[in-house]
């Protein structure tokens, strides 16, 4: 039966086995992104090398995604987001997977470029996807379940990989990384629709140029740096919150750690609600604006006042609920910002935002620890939170989807 219900609001067989599809790939990119952090205690004494040049691995695979993540999104709308999703699940599967047979340093080096690679199709991929595929009215809870396979993939790497590892070898985990990936390609290779009408199966429309100039809007521009900003907002947290807590706040760890889970946790949840909030409101910026402006009052609470405990753990769960709130309607105003058929590269320039701000960010804060700045920690986090609340305020954000 394709009658929709819940005035349109409930997806078609169609657009669920397709949603499928996506977040699966979703899920798996998140997963490729978190093998090297999630295995770094064992990857030194796998490589022979240092804790710093695995650093560099680290920085080559962002740079590189950095660097690819705008021409694959004009690729994507060339040659068709269904090719480019399986070709970036093959080449980031054989890329970690290959570390199970080769440990060196100098192929490690290769296969983050290579993984680089595949890790910028998926969002101009992905994105070109769900706005060519899902009815307008649900697009939004679309967009909160794909991110929620992404943050799921991010926080269940690390315990499975270091299970997997404990129990067999680090390159077990490398390739069960690899096998994973390959296995979703397979499977979308095998069943995903292939041909089907524009706007309803994932055929993207034909875009009417590929030239830059013609996406590069003011508008793109100031998405991008609203990525920018989201990162640098996720970063402080993130990754600094639990030295901050522990170092400055005086927190022991588990209850540090405590307080950082329940963000994470609570901004997967942020991220569902947030689809259904963005199905229901059409003022897309509002909605985000109003959320990060409550996140911001939080974790500058969190700033200002030594909270412990329970307290904290409420104001960090609170924070990175309204954090994952925006997401949907972040992407519904990139969305609105693209020229029809020229998703996959808009969503592919602004996502640049995130290797930009992921380039900045650890720079930032661990200056702001090295120097004993800890209550800043949380204090700069709250300004860049507030700086996006005031860039998605703007009322160019409320323009609808160009044609």
């Amino acid at each position: 039966m394709t009658i929709e219900t819940v005035e349109g609001l409930s997806f078609p067989k169609r657009e669920t086995t397709l949603l499928s599809f996506v977040s699966a790939a979703h899920f798996i990119s998140h997963v490729h992104i978190m093998v090297v952090p999630a295995l770094i205690p064992l990857l030194p004494g796998y490589f022979g090398v240092s804790f710093l040049q695995i650093g560099v691995a680290l920085t080559v695979f962002n740079l590189v995604s950095l660097v690819v993540q705008t021409p694959m999104g004009f690729i994507t709308d060339r040659v068709g987001a269904w090719t480019m999703l399986i070709l970036a699940l093959t080449l980031g599967g054989a890329s970690f997977g290959s570390l199970a047979l080769i440990p060196s340093y100098g192929w490690l080096l290769a296969a983050m470029v290579l993984a680089g690679v595949a890790n910028g199709i998926y969002h101009p991929a992905d994105y070109a996807l769900l706005s060519a595929s899902i009815g307008e009215r649900r697009l939004g809870k679309a967009f909160s379940i794909h991110t929620f396979a992404g943050f799921f993939g991010t926080a269940v790497t690390p315990a499975v990989l270091l299970a997997v590892a404990n129990q067999m070898s680090t390159g077990s985990a490398c390739a069960l990384a690899g096998i994973a990936s390959v296995t979703v390609a397979l499977v979308i290779l095998g069943a995903a629709p292939r041909r089907a009408e524009p706007g309803k199966s994932g055929v993207v429309a034909k875009p009417t140029s590929h030239r830059l100039k013609d996406v590069a809007t003011p508008q793109v521009m100031l998405l991008t740096l609203l990525f920018v900003l989201l990162s640098l907002s996720s970063i402080g947290i993130s990754a600094f919150a639990v030295t901050a807590l522990i170092k400055g706040y005086g927190a022991d760890l588990p209850s540090a750690s405590s307080a950082l889970t329940a963000f994470l946790f609570a901004g997967a949840c942020g991220v569902l609600a947030g689809g259904f909030l963005a199905d229901r409101l059409h003022h897309h910026g509002v909605v985000a604006s109003i959320a990060m402006v409550i996140a911001a009052m939080l974790t500058l609470a969190i700033a200002i006042t030594h909270l412990s405990g329970l307290p904290l753990i409420f104001a960090m769960a609170g924070a990175g609920f309204l954090a994952g709130v925006i997401t949907p309607s972040r992407d519904l105003l990139v969305r609105a910002a693209s020229p029809r058929g020229a998703e996959g590269r808009v969503f592919g320039i602004v996502s640049t935002g995130f290797n930009i701000g992921g380039a900045i960010g650890p720079i930032l804060f661990a200056w702001l620890v090295d120097h004993g700045y800890y209550q800043a920690v949380f204090g700069v986090t709250a300004l860049f939170m507030v700086l996006t609340a005031a860039l998605t305020f703007l009322p160019v954000f409320e323009k609808r989807q160009a044609a």
